[in-house]
């Protein structure tokens, strides 16, 4: 018959170009990730140069005692303090881009008010936790600011007060985070971001 319609048996002399209209079938596009501002960027520079340089007096302390049989001492220091360089700075990366270690195996099966009042409970605690590590770094540093260290006589000032520096960008991150939870509202919480 002329007038009726193509109809077609499932599976049947079908396209791709069908399927791909099937709402079911799309793929959903990944939400491409957000740029890194210039700040963002010297920041991760700035730590790349910090890890690059602790491998590399590493490496060359090692050089100096396998092949030559003696080291350079200032390096031993010198890769500790860059090694407490990375560990501070990288937790204000970490902080920053809410990557830090945290077991929400129990916090995960909550929804709603529920977990909105845990998030905010967590939150005020890991402002407390950065307040005393913000006081301890800074006694940590008054007492120290006329101690040299041994093989490079850095004032130990220097070394001692990345713990203050990042326990205080920790503490501005943490009330950021404790604001926007406060404000969100209540039945967005438990849903997969």
């Amino acid at each position: 018959m002329p007038n009726e319609p193509d109809i077609k048996k499932p599976g049947e002399g079908r396209d791709e170009a069908e399927y791909s209209q099937v709402p079911d079938t799309i793929p959903e596009a990944e939400p491409l990730p957000k740029e890194d501002t210039i700040g963002e960027f010297i920041f991760q520079v700035f730590c790349a140069v910090i890890f690059l340089g602790m491998i590399g007096l590493v490496f060359y302390n090692a050089m100096l005692r396998y092949v030559f049989s003696s080291s350079y001492p200032p390096s031993e220091e010198w890769a500790r303090f860059l090694f407490i360089y990375i560990t501070f700075f990288g937790a204000i990366e970490a902080f920053y881009r809410k990557k830090q270690i945290a077991v929400d195996m129990f916090v995960d099966l909550l929804h709603g008010a529920n977990r909105k009042y845990v998030d905010i409970f967590a939150t005020v605690m890991g402002i407390l936790a950065m307040f005393l590590l913000l006081w301890g770094g800074v006694v940590n540093v008054l007492q120290s600011y006329d101690t040299y260290s041994v093989a490079t006589n850095v004032n130990m000032t220097f070394i001692n007060g990345t713990l203050p520096v990042m326990a205080a960008a920790a503490l501005v991150i943490q009330i950021r985070d404790l604001l926007g939870i406060i404000r969100r509202p209540a039945s967005s919480f438990g849903r997969k971001d």
